[in-house]
């Protein structure tokens, strides 16, 4: 079979059938056209029944000589694990050259989150300004805290999914999966002040441009990253940087970590578990500075 039809066949598949976001199906093909482009410059091949775990394992050393760092790497593999499974369901190869390929070991990173104190000050301190695009800057910011959804959740947040008066909202994730997430009094009022001060209400979404149209990712990024530099020196200051920072605190406060999982809407338990290393550090810490042998 041909590396081109192979390709489009499991773009459709990724899109129509798994339902992978625009980000994902994009990062996927990305990944294809690069271990393709490998295949035919270094070893001329130009179908997929040429291919074997010695030559997907010389692209990955490829990419280490390349200085790729071991987590992109992983991604790229788990790109051609899902490739590989979906040939052999349409059972268009009888072996699959993945099953004898080994991930490179990643070092684990800690969450970054932002503390609460500084969350505090930013909240209650910082001037967002009283005109619409400052209401609109600051509600951005608390829908983040308060929630934990990601920035592709909010972007598409429409206003017919809020429930002002069950203090809920609905979003879709990952997968197109839509979850319930609650929300307290306050942002209650925020929500409702935003919408009853703006101009030109929002035709769907919560927050528009003046023509109507949902804001795109580089927007809400600028945003959150400008006002998270007033208040914190953390390398990143990204919309996610805000869900961490949800998650963290929500533990440290003595949050279940099930629900913890739920209302970030991770898939499984391991994805969540990981915010306990920050409770942990934070206990050392706290050990260090109280303790008097510590």
């Amino acid at each position: 079979m041909d590396l081109s039809v192979s390709k489009e066949s499991f773009n459709q598949y990724l899109q129509f059938e798994k339902r992978f976001s625009n980000h994902t199906l994009v990062a996927y093909t990305n990944d294809l056209v690069q271990f393709f482009s490998f295949l035919e410059k270094t070893y001329e091949i130009k179908t997929i029944e040429e291919i074997n775990h010695t030559i997907v394992r010389s692209w990955i050393v490829s990419l280490m000589e390349q200085n790729i760092t071991p987590r992109s790497v992983n991604r790229k593999i788990t790109t051609l694990k899902t490739f590989y499974k979906y040939l052999l369901r349409q059972q268009l190869i009888t072996e699959n050259p993945m099953l004898k390929i080994q991930s490179p070991k990643t070092s684990k990173r800690l969450p970054v989150f932002v503390e609460k104190e500084k969350m505090d000050l930013l909240l209650d301190v910082v001037d967002f300004g009283k005109d619409e695009e400052g209401q609109r800057n600051k509600l951005i910011i608390e829908i983040f805290y308060n929630t934990g959804m990601r920035l592709s959740e909010l972007i598409n947040l429409k206003v017919a999914n809020i429930d002002l008066f069950s203090f809920q909202m609905k979003v879709l994730g990952k997968r197109n999966k839509e979850r319930i997430i609650p929300f307290g009094r306050e942002l209650k009022n925020e929500i409702q002040n935003y919408i009853k001060t703006k101009k030109d209400l929002p035709n769907e979404y919560l927050f528009e441009t003046q023509k109507g149209k949902k804001l795109n990712p580089p927007t809400v990024y600028a945003v959150v990253h400008n006002y998270l530099s007033q208040v914190t020196t953390i390398d990143k200051k990204s919309p996610h940087v805000l869900r961490h920072t949800f998650a963290t605190h929500m533990l440290n406060n003595g949050a279940d970590l099930n629900a913890i999982k739920e209302l970030l809407g991770h898939a499984n338990l391991s994805a969540t578990q990981v915010y306990t290393h920050n409770t942990v550090e934070k206990l050392k810490n706290i050990h260090k500075q109280a303790h008097p042998k510590a």
